[in-house]
């Protein structure tokens, strides 16, 4: 019983507050840019509760827990969303610009959360095998997996992910009209390249691959910016 409840702990915990994180920051990037529809709308938050998506936030991912912790006894994967914070371009100086900038925000906050995790590694004892620091380094770890998978997640350029919205911004102007049009079908593409594809096709997997590589890469790199010394080796969670 115990183990499950440090399960739930380690999976919910770091993805409620990465939510809600990121959608605080799509806010408050709108607002310094002259948009406070974010505001108006009481979206410019801390309480999680006031970005919950039923579906993305407590369906899917409720679903996900409960159907891994039943056949596998732990949680390997967590996958939702939240409710997206209001923008209106428009009111924007430069519209397209603008709703980049914005989008660049929410992963900017996901990955440098992840860096706050590598800094609070220095309070833990990271080798200990049992009681509160062994615990407390479990969650940062776990703590900045979360976020570097999210933040990394976000980035796929598909719109109506953050990636997506950034492409938007950068690409010039016909072609980014043509991948704006993407955002109706993008969740669609999401599940189907990301989730169901790998599957259904033995050894198609590009995402789970590319995070394969990319999240030690990372991890690593956190470490190293947050001061560790990892003696040049990888380190593993």
């Amino acid at each position: 019983m115990t183990d499950i409840v440090v399960q739930l702990a380690l999976a919910v915990i770091p993805a409620i507050l990465a939510i809600t994180l990121h959608e605080a920051a799509h806010g408050y990037a709108a607002l310094a840019l002259g948009d406070d529809t974010a505001r108006l709308a009481g979206r410019l938050s801390l309480n999680p509760l006031r970005h919950v998506d039923r579906v993305g936030t407590i369906l899917l991912p409720g679903f996900l827990l409960i159907f891994q912790l039943l056949t596998l006894g732990r949680v390997l994967f967590m996958f939702g969303w939240a409710k997206p914070v209001p923008v209106a371009a428009w009111k924007f100086k430069d519209p397209r610009r603008g709703m980049a900038v914005v989008a660049v925000a929410g992963p900017a906050m996901i990955l440098f959360l992840a860096w706050i995790g590598a800094l609070l590694l220095w309070f833990v004892n990271v080798g200990a095998d049992h009681g509160f620091d062994y615990l407390a380094a479990r969650f940062l770890l776990y703590f900045m997996l979360t976020n570097l998978v999210l933040g990394l997640f976000n980035l796929l350029p598909i719109p109506p992910l953050d990636g997506g919205r950034i492409a938007v911004g950068l690409l010039p102007l016909e072609l980014a009209r043509g991948w704006a049009k993407l955002e109706r079908y993008g969740i669609v593409l999401v599940i189907l390249v990301v989730f169901l594809l790998p599957h259904l096709i033995p050894g198609f997997d590009p995402f789970g691959d590319a995070l394969n590589t990319v999240v030690p890469w990372s991890i690593n790199l956190l470490l190293r910016l947050a001061g560790h010394d990892i003696g040049g080796t990888d380190v593993h969670i």
